[in-house]
């Protein structure tokens, strides 16, 4: 990605100089459950599929009673500069997207960069979690460490790949100011748990063909490689590629983000369209 000069967000919320102090840690059900809970947290711990306890590890214990000052690391500095111009893009595109797609003004999410545990909106979190959406706050959280973790552990490395994520939480914002979640929640607690997964798959479909509308309008930003990044990066967090690299037996009854081809296919179909209106996966004949 080419974002030298690029401005950065003033919607960053940089909490990396204080370590610990998080709050508790979030409940199985909150950070496992589902992306439209009662107090949603898209968790990417979850939405990978694999342990991110590592990075604990890397980072030591996060649950601190008493937050810690530290100075950041060049390599920090780096990727909280990045991880900021990056939302900056997602501001500038969904701003001039936003209003002719949905006829009102796009009112951004704020981004808060953590190390080690935060505590949100929807509670504590640290970064086994992974990077998630608060729809209680509307604020995206994102351990910045996080990006090293998805090329070591996932294969799915690149600045883009990294990017990705950040647009990927800012799609799930979308989807609640849209009312996309609110109503998705209504739906799944009447439902089987078939049918819950089934629609916790369009909405992760919908966010990838959201992320990818906002790839198709990055001029002078993309360069070659780029959208391989980011397809290769869809095709780790498939449903059953991760369940196959776990060893398990694929079972799509289980799936609730989609399988690799899916969410290749839905990044695609945004990028190639440039229109949010075409992402509209509950619709679809065919996910």
């Amino acid at each position: 990605m080419r974002l030298r000069n690029r401005r950065s967000s003033r919607n960053v919320i940089d909490q990396r100089r204080r370590r610990g102090g998080g709050g508790p840690r979030l409940s199985g059900r909150a950070s496992g459950g589902s992306i439209v809970g009662v107090l949603a947290v898209v968790a990417l711990g979850y939405f990978f599929g694999v342990d991110l306890t590592p990075l604990l590890d890397q980072q030591g214990a996060p649950m601190q009673q008493q937050p810690q000052s530290r100075e950041l690391t060049a390599a920090e500095d780096e990727a909280g500069l990045f991880a900021s111009q990056v939302l900056a893009t997602t501001e500038d595109i969904w701003a001039d997207i936003y209003p002719q797609a949905f006829g009102e003004q796009y009112d951004p999410p704020s981004l808060v960069l953590f190390s080690g545990a935060t505590q949100s909106g929807c509670g504590g979190a640290q970064a086994s979690t992974g990077p998630f959406y608060c729809p209680a706050d509307q604020r995206a959280y994102l351990d910045t460490a996080f990006f090293a973790y998805m090329a070591r552990e996932l294969g799915a490395g690149g600045d883009f790949a990294a990017a990705y994520v950040i647009a990927h939480e800012v799609a799930h914002h979308i989807q609640q100011e849209l009312g996309i979640l609110a109503e998705a929640n209504r739906i799944r607690a009447a439902s089987s748990q078939t049918r819950s997964n089934e629609i916790s798959v369009m909405i992760e479909l919908q966010a990838d063909c959201f992320s990818g509308v906002w790839a198709s309008r990055l001029e002078g930003v993309l360069e070659p490689g780029d959208l391989d990044e980011a397809l290769n990066a869809a095709e780790r967090i498939g449903d059953d590629y991760l369940q196959a690299r776990a060893g398990r037996a694929v079972n799509p009854h289980t799936f609730t983000h989609g399988t690799s081809a899916q969410r290749q296919r839905w990044f695609t179909i945004g990028y190639d369209s440039g229109d949010p209106n075409a992402c509209d996966t509950f619709a679809a004949g065919q996910l």
